[in-house]
């Protein structure tokens, strides 16, 4: 029978010395957690491992959760910094091609095939880290500017400028899925006079503001 308690709760009563009470967490939050490291890292091993360690510090380290973030946030942030110094890691290895496969299918439109989930997975792979992160955060995961912002230690409109980048450029490496080839126009079924629009949101044109 699955615990109906809050995050919040569980992870007082971690703290309190509840022997399950973390384990809890982690069945609610891993396989997220999960796919956010790998689409961050882009390797499936990477992704495990990342998440393996993010978890474990979260467990160790729990005494420093102090309530201002909710718990499916702060561990969203560890995990986010396990992703990043994996990639710092990663540096000293080859480098994965951008063209490698991600079998994740998209949760924002459950329509797609397997082809275009492939294209727009491969696309997200080409945007700036930053980018992104953004873009997975707030289209793709559906959190909050707020709570992006959090996790990735910014400024919500430093969020705002680099998930609209990254949804512009993501618009662009996807152009030749849209109907008629060009490049321009909407991606979907929604279609609004004069977007641009990728996966998850749209534009008008790119946002100025930091990358």
């Amino acid at each position: 029978m699955d615990d109906e308690r809050s995050d919040e709760a569980l992870l007082t009563a971690h703290l309190a010395g509840e022997p399950l009470a973390f384990d809890e967490i982690v069945r609610r939050h891993r396989d997220r957690l999960w796919v956010y490291a790998l689409r961050i890292v882009r390797d499936h091993h990477d992704a495990s491992d990342v998440v393996q360690e993010a978890l474990l510090s979260a467990f160790r380290h729990a005494p420093r959760w102090r309530g201002e973030a909710s718990v499916s946030t702060w561990l969203r942030r560890i995990v986010h910094h396990a992703a990043l110094d994996r990639l710092r890691r990663r540096r000293h290895r080859a480098a994965v091609p951008l063209t490698e496969s991600v079998d994740v299918p998209l949760r924002r439109d459950p329509i797609l095939d397997r082809e275009r989930a492939l294209a727009v997975e491969d696309a997200l792979g080409r945007l700036p880290l930053p980018q992104r992160a953004a873009v997975v955060l707030v289209d793709m995961e559906g959190m909050a500017v707020a709570e992006a912002a959090a996790v990735l230690g910014v400024k919500e409109g430093t969020v705002k400028s680099r998930a609209a980048r990254g949804r512009y450029r993501l618009a662009l490496l996807l152009g030749h899925l849209r109907p008629d080839g060009t490049g321009r126009g909407p991606i979907g079924n929604d279609p609004g006079p004069g977007d641009v629009q990728a996966p998850g949101g749209h534009v008008r044109s790119p946002a100025g503001g930091e990358r």
